[in-house]
């Protein structure tokens, strides 16, 4: 079986081939230099690239990393992870059952027994075919955490399992087992709901090696180097690396040497060993005659080496490199090219364009990094000219010059260089306005957005995102002009209003925003921009009418962006914060720009990202609004915004609230009334929190929790909106608007609490009239407390009665609902009644003829003609209509005289049908009236 992190070379054929090679004057090892990590982007100033500093010259593609200095030749097998690893496996079926049955004595230590075994046997990894059971075991191991916390260790150890890849046995087991590693693989969100720091850490530890590009590898002991440790080799070897050597193989075993025990070992012992004067002073010549003198092609591998191994001890701010004037001449080769200096060490001496001197060149300009940390280290870069020299890379490529580089070299070079400057020049001041820094950068930033035509190659770390373009330029260059807008310098960004700063940057923030694709690295340079107007703006207000009415249109098309795109990572997150930071920076406190903002309806554009709920935004979101409320206009602007489902501003401040306190801990009833009148604010952090007697000079904790909530803030911006005819609000909203209503009261007697438990806590007695004063102040404060509390439980009781009060209309109104339901039923029930009883059909009769007659007068007047409307023989007892149809002419006698016409056919007598001839018809009883209408 081949594990996925199967090496196969050996150390002896390995060895044989170096030393072939370097006999021969040729290529050298290959070695990963892991000491050297490399700055993300989103951290200002890194200067050099895993290319550069991450690895060691790339002339030879070596998968040795057996170290030389063992006794006993390490092989792959030795370190199992090679074809010698045995596809172990265990009974876990029994596992399972054993973890599944009830519990009972001694049966916790034998599972936990049977646990640690299983991981022991997986030491390896996990294969793929018994996956589902161990994480089933796993599962099993979880439930039980909270009634047996020693299972807590044990799940630990399988999760650190999972981390290394899993093995396969053939290679269809992938797709064999997909589905059962699926559903195993989603057992582990129960993980997550275990209260335990340690496991979550595993747990986020192994979703990340989970989509790793790397598996992590199993390590192994290195006893060798650890005796070495003890027995200080680093130092002594250093030492030792001028000593007259005849067989010229010192200096490389050496190297080698100190090389392994830098990645096999404890690197800051090692480091702690070679910070001394005497190793840096033979590193020192070592490199020196190694830089002047060498021209072998291995000769400037190792010059490469030595130089990385440098940058690692430089790291360490106690190592002497000033003392032993190793700062000074790698200052000298790092700018020797671009400034004429002339120092015998450098005269005459040139680089090629060969991959090792240009690498050099890039470990060079990461040193300097590097040294720059070191305060004492500015004055021996002013003297070499660094930044000077950095600067001769700030322009854009001129092709028809001759020059040292290769267009991709070049290119590669000039973003470190730009890099390095970031780092560099906010030492470096004067040097900087020397050299005419701000109007540089500003005319290369000019070509970075101008249409001419430039193939970028887009190599290395730094050319990220910028092949074909000037991204990668523009974006470094936006990186220098923030790390020296970050200074405050007057100097420094008067000079910069001076070149036309501000609308030069609108102008490439327009372009940015109109032209370009949101990717990464645009979104990181319209940042970098809003905070660099952000610094120059600030506290200005001449530069900020400069901004514009332009620049504020480019905030508010910023501000309207889609909330899905928070979760793109992109930088959505981080644009929008600049925007904000810009928007209070720049905008605020010029009147004309702020009533521009207020008629381009930012404030609705504001309280729709505060409605959002992002808890990153809202701090600086409410501080905004603060701010803008000293304008008399925006109160308008705030009371008629609405939101989702007709929200009104003071309904979403408030319901804030009530989320912050909640999660503050802070105590209320269910009905959000206040608790404890002493200690109405006061959240479960403060509690938790003994009182320390603490300088004046130092703020409290109450004091810090202003800042850290935004609570003072919602009291700021409701209080300049006089806490009086907000709309939208429901009683639950008043209750909790009584507390931030007396927000600043509250706070004063929690300070004033503070003050005299730390006297109680020094055993501080005061006089008799201080005591009394504080006395009256605490019973003052809880009174205020009490009065707050009793006026929310009238408002709550009075919300209540309305509540009854509504809940009773209601009920009569579905109470006579439901009456004439019933109503109609029974009235249909008579009905069918009567249709189905000929009794009821009867009694229902006389009863309606009944009351038809009750309903008549008594008495008619004289002369008058009175008509009879009944019909007689009619068996129902519904009303009949207001027409009738009444025959004039019997039937039997004339057999309907209309009988043959076609108007019969349109009238419907009351019996129904048509009028017919009838020739023979037998009459029985005939009626004895007429009555005719």
């Amino acid at each position: 079986m081949l594990h996925p992190n199967a090496r196969t070379v050996s150390a002896a054929a390995q060895r044989r081939k170096e030393s072939k090679t370097r006999s021969s004057g040729g290529k050298s090892r290959s070695r990963l230099r892991s000491s050297l990590g490399m700055a993300s982007p989103d951290v200002t100033l890194p200067a050099l690239s895993p290319e550069a500093g991450g690895s060691r010259p790339k002339s030879i593609v070596s998968p040795r990393h057996i170290p030389v200095v063992r006794v006993k030749v390490v092989t792959d097998t030795d370190l199992g992870l090679a074809q010698g690893v045995q596809f172990k496996t265990m009974d876990l079926k029994s596992i399972i059952s054993l973890l599944e049955e009830d519990p009972k004595d001694g049966l916790e230590e034998k599972q936990l027994e049977c646990i640690k075994m299983m991981v022991q046997c997986y030491q390896n990894g996990f294969p793929l075919r018994d996956l589902a059971q161990i994480f089933k075991i796993m599962s099993l191991c979880t439930s039980k955490i909270e009634k047996q916390p020693n299972f807590l260790d044990v799940v630990c150890e399988i999760l650190k399992l999972c981390r290394l890849p899993f093995l396969k046995k053939k290679t269809s087991d992938e797709i064999i087992y997909a589905k059962e590693i699926s559903g195993a693989v989603s057992l582990l969100d129960n993980l997550i709901k275990v209260p335990n720091s340690e496991l979550r850490i595993q747990l986020c530890k192994c979703i990340v090696d989970f989509y790793h590009a790397e598996p992590l590898k199993k390590q192994i002991a290195e006893v060798n180097c650890n005796l070495m440790i003890k027995a200080q080799a680093a130092n002594k070897i250093c030492s030792c690396l001028n000593n007259p050597d005849p067989s010229g193989q010192l200096l490389f075993r050496s190297s080698e040497i100190l090389w392994n025990l830098l990645e096999k070992s404890s690197k800051e012992e090692i480091i702690k060993q070679l910070s001394n004067l005497e190793c840096l002073l033979a590193l020192k010549e070592v490199f020196k005659n190694l830089f002047t003198k060498g021209y072998r092609h291995y000769d400037r591998q190792l010059r490469n080496d030595i130089l990385v191994i440098t940058t690692i001890i430089a790291q360490n701010p106690g190592a002497p490199m000033i003392e032993s004037g190793f700062t000074r001449d790698l200052i000298l080769f790092a700018t020797f090219n671009e400034v004429k200096s002339q120092d015998p060490l450098v005269k005459g001496l040139k680089l090629s364009n060969s991959y090792e001197d240009f690498e050099l060149k890039k470990l060079l300009f990461n040193i300097i990094v590097v040294l720059c940390r070191d305060l004492p280290t500015v004055q021996l870069l002013i003297e070499g000219k660094t930044v000077e020299a950095l600067f001769t890379y700030v322009k854009k490529t001129e092709r028809h010059k001759v020059i040292e580089w290769s267009a991709a070299q070049h290119e590669e070079l000039q973003l470190h260089a730009i890099a390095t400057l970031a780092s560099v020049a906010p030492l470096l001041i004067d040097d900087y306005l020397a050299c005419n820094g701000n109007s540089r950068i500003l005319m290369f930033l000019e070509w970075c957005v101008n249409e001419e035509t430039f193939f970028s190659q887009g190599n290395s770390f730094h050319g990220t995102g910028g092949r074909g373009n000037k991204f990668a330029q523009m974006r470094y260059t936006v990186r220098l002009l923030r790390a020296m807008v970050s200074l405050g310098n007057d100097v420094v960004n008067q000079d910069l209003c001076g070149h036309g700063a501000i609308k030069q940057l609108i102008g490439i923030l327009k372009i940015t925003v109109n032209k370009l694709k949101e990717e990464a690295i645009v979104l990181e340079i319209k940042s970098d921009i809003l905070l660099i107007l952000s610094g120059i703006c600030e506290n200005h207000s001449q530069r900020k009418e400069m901004f514009g009415t332009e620049g504020v249109d480019i905030i508010l098309h910023l501000m309207k962006v889609d909330p899905k795109k928070f979760q793109s990572g992109l930088g959505h997150n981080r644009l929008l914060f600049s925007t904000l930071d810009c928007l209070w920076c720049c905008i605020l406190g010029c009147y004309s720009l702020e009533d521009y903002f207020l008629e381009k309806d930012g404030i609705f554009l504001l309280l729709d990202l505060l409605a959002l709920n992002q808890k990153n935004f809202c701090n600086l979101i409410l501080g905004i609004m603060v701010e803008f409320c000293d304008n008399p206009k925006t109160s308008v602007h705030v009371h008629t915004w609405r939101g989702k489902k007709d929200q009104t501003a003071a309904n979403l401040l408030i319901k804030l609230w009530r989320e912050e306190e909640r999660d503050l801990g802070v105590k209320r009833d269910e009905d959000g009334k206040i608790i404890d009148a002493k200690k109405p604010l006061v959240t479960s952090f403060q509690e938790e929190q003994k009182i320390v007697p603490m300088p004046a000079s130092c703020p409290t904790i109450s004091i810090m929790e202003v800042s850290e909530n935004i609570r003072a803030k919602i009291y700021a911006v409701l209080g300049k909106l006089d806490f009086e005819n907000l709309p939208g609000l429901s009683a639950e909203d008043f209750v909790t608007l009584c507390v931030i209503h007396r927000y600043l009261d509250f706070k004063t007697g929690e300070i004033w609490n503070e003050i005299n438990e730390e006297l109680k806590a020094e055993r501080f007695r005061p006089i008799s009239a201080d005591k009394e004063t504080l006395e009256a102040i605490t019973v003052a404060s809880e009174n205020i407390g009490k009065m707050v509390a009793t006026l929310q439980n009238e408002m709550v009781e009075s919300q209540r009665n309305q509540d009854m009060h509504s809940e009773q209309k209601a009920y009569i109104k579905i109470h006579a609902t439901h009456k004439q339901k019933d109503m109609a039923n029974k009235s249909w029930a008579k009905f069918l009644t009567r249709t189905s009883n000929a009794k009821a059909l009867k009694k229902a009769k006389k009863l309606q003829e009944k009351a038809i007659e009750s309903s008549r007068p008594k008495e008619y007047p004289k002369n008058a003609i009175i008509h009879s409307t009944d019909i007689k023989g009619l068996n129902i007892t519904v009303p009949t209509g207001e027409v009738i149809t009444v025959e004039s002419t019997p039937v039997y006698l004339i057999g309907g005289p209309l009988a043959d016409t076609d108007i019969a056919l349109k009238k419907l007598p009351i019996r129904g049908g048509a009028l017919q001839r009838v020739k023979e018809v037998k009459i029985e009883d005939k009626p004895k009236s007429y009555h005719y209408l």
